[in-house]
């Protein structure tokens, strides 16, 4: 079961006196990264949250927003009076010795002074805080099931694309290996002409060093190691998109294999035509790592 790590889930929920909005969001990452803006005076919320993600998921940029606004007859939420002036009188001071140094403060709201730490409380003698974790975390699990499912919906997606791109390259590497099979009585009398250059000068030269001069020079016009070695990565890709669990790490690895192998068939193909196909594999390449990028 591939996975994108793109997604999006909301719920909407009530109970206990409260109504809140839950809203989960995910990107790409190499790791996994929790944001969570969520209340902090419903004891053990978060770690809660954080164990259901960890539980699920592997990697992702992952932000998770709990609204909860009072509601029904019970209320529940207030402000603190003391605390919300003591803020407004630590602002004054602020913008007044910001003025002082010339220096201006963009205008702050409402709601963000009711976002700080203490401005706006709860009642929470008042309240059943187990019971309304738990009907929240109800509602929580209900939206990572639909984020969940929305990964793999684009997983699915990416695996599709991944599979057309790999079936190109392959086209591309046989290209280039007839290009290169083509090549080769070109590139017989290329050597030939080298080597008897070499002859002209051998007078007092070493033979272990002639025969390792040579050695080079077939080297050098040889791509058959490197149209071996993207084959191999085409079927350690073909099989990674077999394997359950989690393989961005891996794949990220193999596409730069992929472009190391590309990057040296261009170097060595000594033949427009293969330099051509050689920089078409590493385009291809380039965007298949980029949707590798996004897989979990």
């Amino acid at each position: 079961m591939r996975q994108s790590m793109t997604g999006f889930a909301s719920k909407q929920g009530s109970g206990h006196g409260f109504d809140w909005g839950l809203e989960m969001r995910g990107v790409n990452g190499k790791g996994l990264d929790l944001r969570l803006r969520l209340p902090d005076w419903i004891d053990g919320l978060e770690q809660e949250v954080r164990k259901r993600i960890s539980a699920k998921l592997s990697r992702g940029n992952i932000q998770v927003s709990l609204r909860l606004t009072a509601g029904g007859e019970e209320g529940g939420l207030r402000l603190d009076q003391p605390q919300m002036q003591a803020v407004l009188t630590a602002m004054s001071e602020i913008e007044t010795e910001a003025m002082n140094q010339g220096l201006s403060l963009a205008p702050s709201t409402a709601a963000e002074i009711v976002a700080l730490r203490g401005v706006l409380t709860s009642d929470a003698g008042e309240i059943d805080q187990n019971a309304l974790r738990a009907t929240i975390l109800s509602d929580f699990d209900a939206a990572l099931s639909d984020f969940i499912e929305m990964r793999v919906s684009e997983g699915g997606k990416l695996g599709e694309i991944l599979t057309r791109q790999l079936a190109e390259i392959e086209s591309l590497v046989a290209e280039s290996e007839d290009l290169a099979n083509q090549r080769a009585p070109q590139q017989a009398e290329r050597l030939r002409t080298q080597l008897a250059r070499v002859l002209e000068n051998a007078d007092g030269i070493d033979e272990t060093r002639l025969a390792q001069e040579l050695a080079v020079l077939a080297v050098k016009a040889d791509v058959t190691e490197e149209i071996d070695r993207l084959r191999a990565h085409i079927a350690a890709a073909r099989e990674l998109l077999e394997t359950k669990g989690s393989i961005g790490r891996k794949f990220d690895f193999l596409m730069q294999e992929f472009n190391r192998e590309a990057n040296t068939l261009c170097s060595k193909s000594g033949d427009a035509e293969l330099t051509r196909v050689g920089l078409s594999l590493k385009t291809l390449i380039d965007q298949m790592r980029e949707q590798v990028q996004n897989v979990e």
